[in-house]
């Protein structure tokens, strides 16, 4: 299953370090970051099961950002 979320990360470095942080904590979750995009996507692929929105979304405000799943 794949997530895409919008969010307010702008930094690259800032994006590689919460994908260190998702991978530390979610093993089976692969994420990468579109910081490109005008909605700073967050995409997340899980191969075992549902992405956990609310947790990945309480990871991010953890360091202060804000991220929401956006619809299909």
């Amino acid at each position: 299953m794949i997530e895409v979320f919008k969010t307010d990360v702008t930094e690259l470095h800032i994006a590689n370090m919460l994908i260190e942080r998702i991978h530390a904590i979610f093993r089976h979750y692969r994420a990468n970051f579109d910081l490109d995009d005008c909605d700073k996507i967050l995409r997340v692929k899980s191969n075992e099961d549902e992405v956990q929105h609310a947790s990945l979304i309480s990871l991010l405000q953890e360091f202060g950002y804000n991220a929401e799943v956006l619809p299909d």
